[in-house]
């Protein structure tokens, strides 16, 4: 069970969070939420692939781990087998929400961190230290309130990313097939990629909006991160 409390210095003071992305079971996971901002740290290490939330029907960007269900193949022995963590992994155990203050006319929304408290990378003993000796934010705290405004930031980048894409049809389905050094075969399905032919035809004028938006660059690094596959692969034969 989670047990989320809004961070503070007082009822925090002890706390400490292991960041080892390795001590945390939760983090056996075939893929993790991909934020357009960071799609050009992550497609060097990982592939980027479109995913469609059954419930909501919307695309969501997704960052590749495994080849199949709980599997995370950038789990090993000595830690986390890229330089770059994925921000949904990087944020740990918290949570970013708003807290309204004010009255009338005058209130304001403030960010505030939440804590899962029950979460077992907290501590008192180990790990990094939430707060300094005298109350004041350590560098780490500091460090999670940027990665969490990132992704909070990152919620409104995917909807204006997958929209642009759905509504000049570049998304389609493809389906995976490897076949590992021990002769197994893993086929990876129900996913989806960019058409990269209808997004070099499109006019000038969706190009130029695409470009100043943001919306170009991040579709061609998702292209571009069908190469980080062999990564997959490599770890994947490297535990067989």
């Amino acid at each position: 069970m989670s047990k989320h409390e809004i961070l503070n210095n007082v009822d925090h003071k002890n706390l400490r969070v292991l960041t080892q992305p390795s001590a945390y079971p939760g983090n056996n996971i075939m893929c993790v939420l991909a934020m357009p901002s960071e799609f050009r740290d992550l497609q060097a290490e990982y592939p980027i692939f479109l995913h469609k939330d059954e419930a909501s029907g919307r695309f969501l960007p997704m960052a590749m781990l495994g080849l199949e269900k709980n599997e995370n193949l950038y789990l090993g022995d000595k830690g986390w087998n890229a330089a770059y963590l994925p921000l949904m992994i990087a944020r740990g155990p918290f949570l970013i929400g708003f807290q309204e203050s004010g009255s009338g006319t005058e209130r304001q929304k403030k960010m505030v961190i939440s804590i899962d408290v029950d979460d077992s990378r907290v501590s008192e003993s180990a790990g990094e230290p939430l707060f300094q000796p005298f109350g004041g934010n350590s560098n780490y705290t500091d460090h999670i309130a940027e990665v969490l405004q990132r992704i909070d930031q990152g919620q409104a980048e995917i909807q204006q990313f997958c929209e642009a894409l759905q509504r000049h049809d570049l998304i389609e389905p493809f389906s995976l097939d490897i076949k590992l050094d021990n002769d197994v075969q893993h086929k990876m399905e129900g996913f989806y990629t960019l058409n990269e032919e209808k997004l070099a035809a499109l006019d000038g004028d969706t190009l130029s909006e695409f470009s100043r938006a943001g919306i170009l660059q991040a579709a061609y690094m998702i292209l571009a991160s069908f190469s980080s596959i062999r990564n997959l692969v490599n770890f994947k034969n490297a535990r067989v």
